[in-house]
């Protein structure tokens, strides 16, 4: 059995998967293609199908016309090891898109992300509730997530 996240794109499907490719280590696209068939999106060809990778999670993309825009409800998660890799992933996710509180940024596709630090789970996850405490709200307090902020919070300083 296997589980692969889809995501409906009304325009631009192949520049986006691009994009996100290039931007996660370990990602790949394996395939892009029209579909053979009309269908109730438009003319056979005219719907496409991407299938990819973005780190170790698969996902399928299809590009047919607007439908539902992306929201909340779904978002992808990057789980960075450094403050590099947030700054990096954010500063490229937000061109043409939205910061949001906690980490979160809409891209200019208007797909959701968190760009969250590893440290976060780790310190809102100390056995020391006063700890846990000040970090969440120090998190809460942030817009791109900043680790040394994070951990002087863990501090008390």
């Amino acid at each position: 059995m296997k589980v692969t996240q889809n995501l409906w794109f009304e325009k631009d499907m192949e520049a986006a998967i691009g994009f996100y490719t290039s931007l996660i280590p370990g990602s790949s696209i394996q395939s892009i293609s029209g579909l053979p068939a009309d269908t109730p999106s438009g003319p056979a060809g005219s719907v496409r199908i991407g299938v990819f990778t973005l780190g170790d999670q698969r996902y399928m993309a299809i590009e047919a016309g607007p439908l539902d825009p992306f929201n909340h409800s779904f978002s992808i998660m990057v789980e960075c090891e450094t403050q590099a890799e947030i700054d990096h992933l954010w500063d490229a996710l937000k061109e043409g898109g939205s910061t949001e509180q906690c980490g979160w940024l809409k891209d200019r596709w208007g797909l959701s992300w968190q760009i969250t630090p590893k440290r976060l789970g780790e310190l809102m996850g100390d056995s020391d509730s006063d700890t846990a405490r000040r970090v969440t709200e120090a998190m809460l307090g942030m817009v791109k997530l900043d680790i040394a902020g994070l951990e002087a919070a863990a501090r008390g300083s």
